[in-house]
């Protein structure tokens, strides 16, 4: 997978580094140092990143990757960390070119507790219930991370962007159909835009949503 975000170049004991504005451990389901590679104001850097605490990392970068730019402007970041998804599409049924529907309206469906929201999207998508999602993704409730939420998408054949676009509260115009996280203490709640609808667990059907809360949104494809 490939993450599109903001980020601010900081120097600290003469290393650069780049913030990453996600949980690398609940997104990615890598630990310890992680190798990848970002493009940068149009250059292709591979770099390393390093854990500080609780899933939180930073890009390190050398003197020569920094160079070329502005270091006190943020910068544009398309960060790849490969092998970063969990499988569990090996033995499924579908495939993009044969998914378990067509995606053309969204049934809103209400979590039955709290923590439910990824697997609900997942289900709103896919148009099954809850349980077999739960069952698809094998974790229960406040357990289902980006990284999770895209291998199920994957298992349903529900194609879907190779990129995760982090926003940060910013203003953002977002595709026909995508996946929406929103920033919740530690954790993240997922909903769905559809249409110039959003499709909440919680709320329902809202004609209006409030950006500064939005954090990222990963496109699913429709026609």
């Amino acid at each position: 997978m490939r993450y599109f975000f903001t980020g601010k170049i900081e120097k600290k004991d003469n290393l650069f580094c780049i913030r990453i504005p996600f949980n690398v451990w609940e997104v990615c389901k890598q630990r310890d140092v992680i190798q990848g590679d970002l493009i940068l104001d149009n250059k292709h850097i591979d770099c390393e990143l390093l854990p500080e605490e609780k899933g939180n990392y930073k890009i390190h970068l050398k003197d020569e990757d920094v160079a070329h730019i502005d270091v006190t402007q943020p910068h544009k970041i398309l960060l790849h960390i490969g092998s970063s998804l969990i499988k569990m599409d090996q033995n499924s049924p579908y495939s993009f070119d044969n998914p378990i529907r067509r995606i053309d309206h969204i049934d809103i469906i209400t979590q039955p507790e709290d923590g439910l929201c990824g697997q609900t999207c997942v289900a709103m998508l896919a148009g099954v219930t809850i349980a077999e999602v739960i069952s698809v993704m094998d974790c229960r409730e406040w357990q289902a991370t980006m990284g999770r939420v895209i291998s199920a998408l994957n298992y349903y054949g529900i194609d879907h962007s190779d990129v995760i676009m982090y926003t940060e509260g910013e203003e953002a115009t977002l595709p026909k159909c995508c996946i929406m996280m929103e920033k919740m203490g530690r954790y993240c709640h997922y909903l769905i835009h559809f249409d110039d609808q959003f499709y909440d667990s919680n709320l329902g059907i809202l004609n209006e949503y409030d950006m500064s809360k939005l954090l990222g949104y990963l496109e699913v494809k429709v026609n």
